[in-house]
This record gives structure tokens, sequence and C-alpha cells, in this order.
């Protein structure tokens, strides 16, 4: 599993969500013995845009609510897919730990690179 590679989560809140690899650890960390990967995903996709709907409407659901968050290698599966948006910049594996007051501002800063690239298409 590589960086940018889209992945789809099998376990827990975001169960069936895709999401894309930002860092990976095989041999894991002190707090995480085991092999994992730190991934943002989308938490909630876009909704439908038509021809009718008003400037406001289309801006409100163009929203992507995205997750930042440490998986398992088991609780991931791979897809042939890849992204090439860079996240590492945005995101890394300090400036989301656990009680880390960084977490909102890394939310935001993955939503604007998620909503950039879902606007260019």
């Amino acid at each position: 599993l590589k960086q940018g590679k889209v992945v789809l989560l099998l376990n827990g809140r975001f169960a069936g969500r895709k999401a894309v690899i930002v860092k990976t650890f095989e041999e894991g960390t002190k707090e995480r013995p085991y092999s994992h990967a730190l991934v943002a995903g989308v938490s909630r996709y876009p909704g439908n845009i038509t021809r009718r709907l008003s400037k406001k409407k289309v801006a409100r659901r163009s929203v992507v609510k995205p997750f930042v968050k440490s998986v398992n290698f088991a609780h991931l599966m791979p897809t042939r897919y890849g992204l090439d948006v860079d996240l590492k910049t945005v995101t890394s594996e300090n400036t989301y730990g656990e009680a880390n007051k960084n977490r909102p501002d890394t939310k935001t800063a993955v939503r604007k690179v998620f909503e950039e690239r879902y606007k260019t298409g």
C-alpha cells in the first residue's frame, strides 16, 4: 500500500467509505505496534447537482465532509485507483495525535483540498 492509493475502509464508523492513504507505517509505532496507515477520506459525499438548482444550493451541495484517521492495514481494502492530490503537507501523524489541538485545522485543510479536486473534476 503506497501513498495516494484509494482504499475502502472495512470496519468502524467509516466502514464502506473511500479514503486516500497519506502515509504508511509498515513496522508500526510505539503507540501502535502494528502496521497501519494514516488515511484521509470522505465522510459525507457531495450531493447531486442539476441545472435547475440555484447557486446557493449548488454551493451547499458541493460541500465535502472529510475525516482523518489512523487505520490498521487489516481494515483497508485497496482499489486499483490512485489520487494525485498531495495531502502529506496538510496532515501528518504528529499533527493528528490523540489529544492534539490541530484536529480542526487539519480537517479544514483536507476539506479544502478535496473540494478543490471535486470542483476541478
